[in-house]
């Protein structure tokens, strides 16, 4: 399985996804969503699961910081910028919840926003056997619980955002 992104150009993701971007919630949260495509899936993939997450985070904040994390999704692409509207897949919360945002707030895409230095971003993509028994706002705890033996395939991309 292979996933690429327009939104990373040369290992850079580039500014209109994050701080610098030109969407944010109203409590500052960038939220104008990647796109990514994935290729090259297994035959038998029922459905995909995606996390964005930003380990270089974790001596900022102490932990993994959680960007957005997504299922059943039964289509290879997400156009740029679809977060917040997407009706044909489910969203779980962001790590902006713990700063003491609604779980409906914040179930979408976090852009990246690094307070100290350029972050390493990950997009963890999931190829699954079955659509997966969550509702929006799950935790990705349950997401890992849910794909849990239904793994056909992963794939990891990549990309740095410029602090």
């Amino acid at each position: 399985m292979k996933v690429t992104s327009e939104a990373i150009r040369n290992g850079i993701i580039e500014d209109r996804y994050g701080m610098r971007g030109y969407q944010t919630a109203s409590f500052g949260m960038p939220n104008y969503s990647i796109p990514l495509r994935i290729e090259e899936a297994p035959a038998n993939t029922v459905s995909y699961a995606l996390i964005l997450e930003d380990k270089d985070a974790v001596p900022v904040c102490g932990f993994s910081w959680i960007h957005w994390i997504a299922a059943n999704i039964r289509r290879t692409e997400i156009l740029e910028n679809e977060s917040l509207n997407a009706m044909d897949f489910i969203q779980g919360v962001n790590s902006w919840i713990s700063e003491g945002h609604l779980p409906s707030d914040v179930s979408c895409y976090g852009g990246m926003s690094p307070p100290d230095a350029s972050h390493v971003y990950e997009l963890h993509v999931f190829a699954l056997d079955k659509i997966l028994e969550l509702a929006n706002g799950f935790y990705m705890n349950e997401l890992y619980k849910a794909m849990e033996g239904h793994i056909l395939s992963q794939f990891t991309l990549k990309g740095i955002y410029k602090n």
